[in-house]
């Protein structure tokens, strides 16, 4: 259970983790995730580890993966996700679906709505590197709850059209340690194509 000065930091690391995404570049963004991995209390690395963090690791820059994108409507169907701790199942409507094409084929991405105060837009995604050069449970490409979407998920208000970029999908925190729990990516968010952009898998996870 997390005490007084826990809900503090962690308040203080999403604030900082939303900063970050509103640095002028992928490269700041990256080094401003580096050092809250190593140097913030609330850091998912666990703390035996944290001195001899070198850094997370990452794809190239490669602006292929950078596309544009139609959000297309959708049923609002409920989605329930268990995250298999102490979080339960937290529960999404399907609101809509990012249709794009990369490496020549059609993909698609379900778009989840949080049910509850204030609502947030999540969307995981699992793909052919998943379990090999990525973490198996898959990676996050926005999660707008926790603010992590400025310059991965660029809207213009009265319109569809999108831009998404993968350089900035990262790992959920229970890659790194296994006392967190996180909600994965449903199946329908599974891509045959392979990412190879953003995030790594970082060696001492699973």
């Amino acid at each position: 259970m997390m005490d007084f000065q826990d809900h503090l930091d962690l308040a203080d690391w999403r604030r900082r983790v939303g900063d970050a995404y509103r640095l002028p570049s992928l490269d700041a963004w990256r080094a401003a995730r580096d050092r809250l991995f190593r140097d913030h209390p609330q850091s998912p690395i666990p703390r035996a580890e944290r001195a001899s963090f070198s850094g997370l690791r990452w794809f190239p820059p490669d602006p292929a993966y950078r596309v544009p994108a139609r959000l297309v409507p959708a049923d609002g169907a409920l989605v329930e996700i268990d995250t298999g701790g102490d979080d339960g199942v937290i529960r999404y409507r399907r609101i809509g679906s990012l249709q794009f094409r990369l490496h020549d084929d059609d993909c698609s991405l379900v778009v989840l709505a949080l049910i509850g105060y204030g609502g947030g837009l999540f969307v995981p995604f699992r793909d052919s590197t998943s379990g090999t050069e990525t973490y198996g449970g898959g990676r996050y490409l926005v999660d707008t709850a926790k603010n992590t979407d400025a310059g991965c998920f660029d809207i213009t208000v009265g319109s569809a059209d999108v831009v998404i970029d993968f350089n900035y999908a990262y790992h959920p925190s229970c890659q790194y340690n296994p006392r967190w729990a996180c909600p994965l990516a449903p199946v329908e968010n599974w891509l045959r194509v392979p990412i190879r952009a953003g995030e790594m898998r970082w060696p001492g996870g699973e």
